[in-house]
Formats: structure tokens, sequence, C-alpha cells
């Protein structure tokens, strides 16, 4: 975008050029707890995201501002100014709710009648990671996949697009990335439900120790340690296999909930936007069941109250998956019944 300033006066000009861009926000409007509708710039290579309750009515950041604009959870209009180190990013907020977000970049003197050039590149539209990254000025930071989780959802997410290309379909693409996920942690899985399996054995014995020495924990944990000992069994063993796991789910889990490739893409039957809660519960409600069936199959070696907590979770899942994005819902169910038919191989298998 070029803007022309002509200086029709006969005394020179010393003006900013400046580019601004109003987004009204209704407070009483619906919004999604998972996105955000505001401000945000990256400058100084970190991202600055202010929620629009707490913004303050005018505020100034900079310089080194490589971008700074207006986004929602799937798309952005981003202002990118020529020279990163001489802009300023300001935000105001009327009492109306009008949020301002512009760039101030440095002083052109403009002689008299002569024309002041200021340029500056626009992206307003998707955001599409490639397109983003393509651009080659950290505009792919405008999606959240979080300071942790990101150099695992960014690969899973490129996995993602990659199977769709194949299959067309972005829920049998995460059903099928879902599956790929669970074959690298195979082996992983199995050590762990095997070492469940072995503690399930020892249940029987560590109640009677548990009744022996109910008021000497010292003792309690010394003998269950060297119960643990004697049959070669670590009782961490069916855990840490599942924690490598865990920034993986996470990673696939961010990659999902911000992807705008699942947006208005269908499933099938009543699964018509994958980016969107599913309209009858069915998938949450059988997510939750699958996960209930995984808490008994699951042994519990502390004690009988540590059960009973464990045995709620799946209803308080099923509750928080009710509005969660159905492309998640899918990524989390079909885990779920792999899991649950691994665990049941393993239990087959002779001791």
């Amino acid at each position: 975008m070029e803007v022309r300033v002509h200086n029709l006066g006969a005394a020179p000009l010393n003006q900013s050029g400046g580019l601004t861009w109003y987004q009204y926000v209704d407070p009483n409007a619906p919004t999604d707890s998972y996105g955000h509708d505001g401000p945000v710039s990256y400058i100084a290579k970190s991202m600055d995201r202010p929620e629009v309750k707490k913004m303050e009515a005018d505020k100034t950041l900079g310089p080194d501002v490589s971008w700074g604009g207006f986004e929602s959870k799937y798309f952005i209009a981003s202002m990118i100014p020529q020279n990163p180190s001489l802009t300023s990013f300001r935000m105001t907020k009327d009492a109306n709710n009008l949020i301002a977000v512009g760039l101030k970049g440095p002083k052109n003197v403009i002689p008299p009648g002569q024309p002041g050039v200021f340029n500056y590149s626009l992206y307003l539209g998707p955001k599409d990671y490639n397109i983003l990254k393509a651009q080659n000025l950290g505009l792919e930071n405008a999606i959240d996949f979080g300071d942790w989780l990101k150099w695992l959802a960014i690969p899973l997410l490129i996995a993602l697009k990659f199977l769709y290309g194949y299959v067309g379909n972005y829920g049998i693409a995460i059903i099928i990335l879902t599956i790929l996920i669970k074959l690298i942690f195979w082996p992983l899985g199995n050590k762990s439900y095997k070492s469940m399996k072995e503690m399930q054995k020892l249940q029987p014995i560590m109640a009677a120790l548990r009744e022996k020495y109910k008021g000497d924990k010292a003792r309690l944990s010394q003998e269950s340690m060297a119960l643990y000992k004697t049959h070669k069994v670590n009782p961490l063993g069916g855990c840490l296999p599942m924690v490598v796991q865990i920034p993986v789910f996470f990673g696939l889990y961010k990659a999902l909930l911000y992807a705008i490739e699942l947006r208005h893409s269908p499933l099938f039957w009543w699964i018509q936007d994958l980016s969107a809660k599913d309209p009858y519960y069915i998938t949450p409600i059988i997510m939750g069941a699958t996960m209930f069936i995984q808490q008994k199959m699951t042994p519990t070696g502390a004690d009988p109250m540590q059960a009973k907590i464990m045995l709620f979770m799946p209803i308080i899942f099923t509750f928080m998956f009710l509005n969660f994005p159905s492309g998640l819902v899918i990524y989390w169910l079909f885990n779920n019944i792999i899991s649950i038919g691994q665990q049941v191989y393993i239990n087959k298998q002779p001791a």
C-alpha cells in the first residue's frame, strides 16, 4: 500500500506516516474462550495480545515493530511497516468499545509542492500457517500454538495437511494421524500396560500390607518397596511411558484447536464443521464412555478413594469436551479406542 501526501503549501512539512485499523468489539457478543478477538502485535520478536476488557485507553509499543493489527481466532488484519526499527504501534479504546490499532513511522520532510510517499504492506486474511510463514515476517506467530508446544504443534499440523492431500477429508486425516502417533508410541504403551498388569497382580498383597501397617506409613512404604523389588516391578513403570507421550498429545491438541483448515470442514453425517462443537453431543458422550472403560481397565494401586476419584474423571472430561471443536473430540475419542484395544491385547498375553 502506497500513501501519497502532497504539500500544497509554501513551507516544508515534517510529517509522520500513520496507518490505522478500526474495529468495533461488541461486549455482549458470544466469545470463543479458546480464541482472541483484539489487538495483536509482533514487536522485538515477542507477541503481545492484550484483552479488550483490560486494555488501556491509549498505549504505544515499540520500536522494532515487525507487524501489528487486529485478530480473531481464524483471521487477521495486519499492517507491516517498511522500517520496523523506526516504527511504533499504538492501541486505543474509546467508551463505545471502538478499538483503533495503528502504525506510526518515521517523520518525512515534504518540500513545498512535492509529494511525500509512505509505504506499507498489508495482510488481511486467514491464519493459514503456510501462507503466513511464506511472508518471512513472523506472521505465523499469530497462530497461538503456545510458546512451549509450537515446535510439536507445527510439524503435526503440517503432517495433518499432508494426509489431507491424500484423503481429502480433515476428519479422516485426524483419525489417520492419531493412528500413526499411536503406532510410534506402541512400544511405550505396551511397556506401560505390562507394568500396570504386574501391579494389578500385587493388589491383594498391597491391600494386606495397608491393613497391617495402616498406622505406620514409614513401615508401609518400606514394605511396599521391598515387595516391588522382590517381584521386579517398577511402580512408576505404568506412568513414565505415558508422561513421554503427553507433550505430543497436547501439541496435536493445540494444532487442531487453532487450525483454520478445520473451519467449515466436514467429517460426515451430522458433523459438518470440525471447528465447531458436535451439535448433538454424540462424540463427546462416546468419548466419555471410552474414558470410563479405560478407567475400569486401569489398576489403581494407591487406595479405594483414589479409585473413586478417577472414575469421576470421565464425567468431568465429558462436560469439558461438550463444547470443544468436534475435530478435537474425534482425536481424543479414537486415541481412547486404540488405547483400549492395546490394553486388551496386553491383558490377554500370557504372564
